[in-house]
């Protein structure tokens, strides 16, 4: 599962990182399973009664790996369904075994079903059970004693109703249906489809079945659908039949074994592109409008699955690999065994996917095939053997593929992530306590379980560390783990006890908080000293091997130390003077770091560090703390030319906060004008595209009108910007106008924003219009644009239009970041008759509590005047 994390939305980073992505507060200050309380010596029996509580309390909250009565052996479905009443006309026959002690009952998970009838299949006897069903539990009577030497056969005849008695999902899944039907209806532009989204324990929505992440069993799913639309399952498809009402059969059969929360179904009006690694099949289904982009989204795959089947030893273990976009998704991916499915905005047009920037999650759904599925976590207390894998393949793939500078930044990325949710909530990475199974799902048991991995690796070795995955895979191959299997394997391939390491990073909450300095008195004999200033009473004193590193003369020097006291000194030896050491250059550690390092210090690193990384942080340092150094322009000036992309961009938002530097860097502007034209980064070209319109906009206006018919929307967009911004072009509403049919949010912004400005009343229609077409992350962008609009020229029939549709999309839309931009766009109509009830009405509605604490403090202006 890739959470679909939002970037680059100023507005919602309060509602992004501020309360622990929708799961509820388990921090070790404010714990709602801890057990312990002040004692009370005058009332005795009253604390004894509340420990007592305390205590129950405890051991309710422990979710242990489940029992397993039986074995599921096999699953055989035949599925039908009723568009209109969006219900799922099922018949299951499973196949399953007495685990290991004497059966009489068997006890499934179905949940919101209309049972219709259970019968145990003897050769050709079928026999109807007694059973009893509380909607979510199917509990069957069996005739007699069964043992582990019997094997039953069970058919259940069934109507599943995923709508009924929905539930609220977490930060990664928002919904918990199992199976949704898309526009069922058929009405409007979007297409009709069915999906499945069975993690955590949702897919038993829809088909009864043991519904654990430490059941696994293989299986069959016969479908039957109008004749029009493509489906697409776990394994291989047999056979299609055609009926002769309409509608076609197409079975799927999955003769490897895999945890139920990981089958799948899709329907659909797909285009199929065929690709293929070796003899496996590689494919991509999306709407026919987005085939060319696809090929150009998913073309890294096969590359994929051959680069990851050598550096893990394992080949790609499973009969086929198909990559699905749909409608609606209510999560970033999923990885369900053989096909992955992913939100709709990997659907990009040729052109649009120009600039795709998903490589890292298909790489994330890609690497679950081996950590999740292939070897999957025994309970969702440890989630993070699958999804700390997947989130470091990101980092896997960035590196191989695109070198080392693009894989620390990614990393440094992920690790400020996990940061920004500490600061709410510090948790265990394998915890058995939790009320839930979906607040597994953060940035815990993701980014910070990544960067446990990265550092392991750096500890051990690639040799070592990926060896240790090898046996840890081939070992557990087709079955569950929990995290001592994988401790277990890293210690038989380094002879190295790592019970230190496991249960510091793995076992514990938190993060170390490092604060160092350097002594320089002595150049050729430096002393480090290095406190742990993280809060011991719920924090680990950690045992942390690190490096220090300096240069001389242009050679690096690196010396590995071990840190495992609260207050240590470490002595760096060298023959030459040294006057700057990098604690940590490559940012391996994860770990707050503080220091008093100044201006001259990063100057060095900036100038001779030969991480991309180290590189970035210096002139970001630089910027932040030091734009009045005599030297820093000339550090500017060269970060504008570095071979890292990412600096070079960092550079260009520096100057653009800075504007003193346009006129200190020599030769700037034929600098820029080179980069707009040239650079090999698109986000760099866009950069300086916006600077040279920000210096002089009509001197490069002919540069803009050629750049914003640019391949990359990233440099077509902020050129037709630039262009539209400076009144001297007595042709801006002609140029605008041969751009309104596009429907890329860059173009749109850049329109909007043209109309807004000018106050073109005339453009509702076309606003109305592209809020209609938008979704998703473009959606988000635009919510802004259209309410301004609509509020600045206060026309009250569109007006009213207008304020309709926000409240809309704020009552109903599928993400929180969406509802929360919809109701704060409505703010500009606040002074209308019946929008603050509007809004109120959406403060009151909302479920989400991230969501909810956002709106309130917008709202909470206004309630105080009330």
């Amino acid at each position: 599962m890739k959470t679909q994390y939002i970037k680059l939305f100023p507005f919602l980073l309060f509602l992004i990182f501020s309360a622990c992505k929708g799961n509820k507060n388990l921090s070790k200050e404010n714990n709602p399973v801890q057990d312990t309380i002040s004692i009370n010596d005058e009332n005795d029996k009253a604390f004894s009664a509340e420990l007592l509580k305390l205590k129950e309390n405890r051991i309710a909250q422990y979710k242990p790996s489940r029992t397993r009565d039986f074995d599921l052996i096999h699953t055989d479905l035949n599925l039908s369904f009723d568009y209109e009443k969006e219900w799922v006309f099922g018949e299951a026959l499973l196949t399953l075994k007495p685990y290991f002690y004497t059966q009489n009952q068997l006890v499934l998970d179905a949940k919101d079903f209309d049972i219709h009838s259970i019968k145990l299949i003897n050769g050709v006897e079928e026999i109807e059970l007694n059973y009893r069903y509380d909607t979510q539990k199917l509990r069957a009577y069996l005739p007699k004693n069964f043992t582990s030497n019997d094997t039953l056969k069970v058919a259940i005849k069934y109507t599943a109703k995923p709508n009924e008695n929905p539930k609220s999902g977490s930060e990664a899944i928002t919904d918990t249906k199992g199976l949704y039907f898309i526009n069922s209806s058929g009405e409007g532009d979007k297409p009709i489809q069915i999906w499945t989204q069975g993690e955590t324990e949702h897919n038993s929505k829809w088909f009864p079945t043991l519904d654990t992440p430490n059941e696994r069993a293989t299986q069959e799913i016969k479908l039957t659908v109008d004749r029009k639309f493509r489906t697409i399952s776990n394994g291989e498809l047999l056979d299609s039949k055609e009926n002769d009402n309409g509608t076609r059969t197409d079975h799927w059969n999955m003769n490897l074994p895999h945890a139920p929360y990981l089958a799948a179904v899709i329907v659909g009006d797909f285009v199929e592109i065929m690709d293929s690694w070796e003899d496996i099949q590689v494919n991509y289904y999306v709407e026919e409008t987005f085939a060319e982009g696809a090929k150009t989204v998913f073309k890294n795959t096969p590359e994929m699955i051959g680069f990851f089947s050598k550096l893990l030893g394992v080949r790609y273990p499973w009969q086929k690999y198909d990559q699905v976009v749909v409608r609606d998704f209510v999560s970033g991916a999923m990885e369900n065994t053989t096909i992955s499915v992913f939100m709709e905005e990997l659907n990009l047009t040729e052109r649009e996917a120009i600039d795709s920037e998903w490589d890292g999650i298909i790489a994330h759904e890609l690497f679950h095939q081996w950590f999740g599925n292939y070897v999957t976590t025994e309970s969702w207390a440890n989630l993070t053997l699958n999804e700390a894998f997947a989130n470091y393949s990101e980092y896997l793939w960035y590196e191989y593929k695109e070198g080392l500078d693009d894989a620390d930044l990614h990393h440094i990325s992920e690790m400020e992530q996990y940061f920004d949710e500490a600061t709410e909530k510090q948790v265990d990475l394998i915890r058995f306590y939790h009320e839930d199974s979906e607040e597994m799902f953060d940035s815990h048991s993701y980014a910070k379980g990544g960067r446990i991995l990265h550092m392991l690796r750096k500890n051990i070795g690639d040799e070592a560390f990926f060896k240790a995955l090898n046996l840890y895979l081939t070992t557990h191959a087709y079955s569950s783990v929990e995290a001592h299997d994988l401790r277990l394997a890293f210690e038989k391939v380094t002879g190295m006890d790592l019970n230190w390491f496991f249960d510091q990073w793995f076992f514990a909450s938190g993060h170390p908080i490092l604060e160092y300095e350097v002594d320089y008195s002595e150049r050729t004999n430096l002393l480090l000293t290095v406190s742990q200033n993280q809060n011991l009473q719920t924090t680990p004193l950690y045992k942390i091997p690190f490096k220090v590193s300096w240069y001389v003369d242009g050679e690096r020097f690196e010396k590995e130390f071990l840190l495992d006291q609260g207050r240590q000194q470490f002595a760096i030896e060298n023959a030459n003077p040294v006057y700057a050491l990098y604690f940590d250059e490559k940012l391996e550690l994860l770990a707050e770091k503080k220091s008093a390092r100044g201006a001259e210090h990063f100057l060095r690193q900036f100038e001779r560090s030969q991480f991309g990384i180290s590189r970035y942080e210096a002139l970001d340092s630089l910027g932040t703390s030091f734009t009045d150094h005599e030297e820093y322009p000339k550090i500017v000036s060269a970060a504008i030319k570095d071979s890292f992309w990412s600096i070079r961009e960092l550079a260009l938002l520096q100057i653009a906060r800075n504007p003193d530097l346009i006129m200190q860097i020599k030769g700037l502007e034929e600098i820029l004008y080179a980069m707009a034209e040239n650079d090999e980064q698109h986000t760099v070209r866009t950069g300086a595209v916006e600077l040279l319109s920000s210096i002089d906009p009509d001197k490069y206006s002919s540069s803009f009108l050629r750049w914003m018919n640019h391949p990359s929307y990233y440099v077509a967009g902020a050129a037709l910007s630039a262009y539209l911004e400076s009144e001297n072009n007595l042709n801006r509403s002609e140029i605008a106008q041969r751009f309104e049919e596009e429907d890329n949010i860059r173009i749109v912004v850049a329109l909007a924003d043209y109309f807004i400005t000018e106050n073109q009343d005339s453009q509702s229609n076309w606003f109305h219009n592209k809020l209609k077409s938008m979704s998703g992350q473009s959606l988000y962008y635009f919510l802004g644009y259209y309410g301004d609009y609509f509020a600045k020229n206060q026309i009250e029939e569109e007006s009213n239009i207008a304020v309709e549709n926000l409240y809309e999309i704020g009552l109903k839309s599928q993400a929180n970041y969406i509802r929360a931009a919809a109701f704060q766009s409505l703010f500009g109509f606040v002074d209308e008759e019946g929008v603050l009830e509007k809004i109120k009405e959406l403060y009151e509605k909302e479920t989400d509590a991230d969501a909810k604490r956002y709106k309130e403090y917008y709202l909470s202006p206004y309630l105080e005047k009330n």
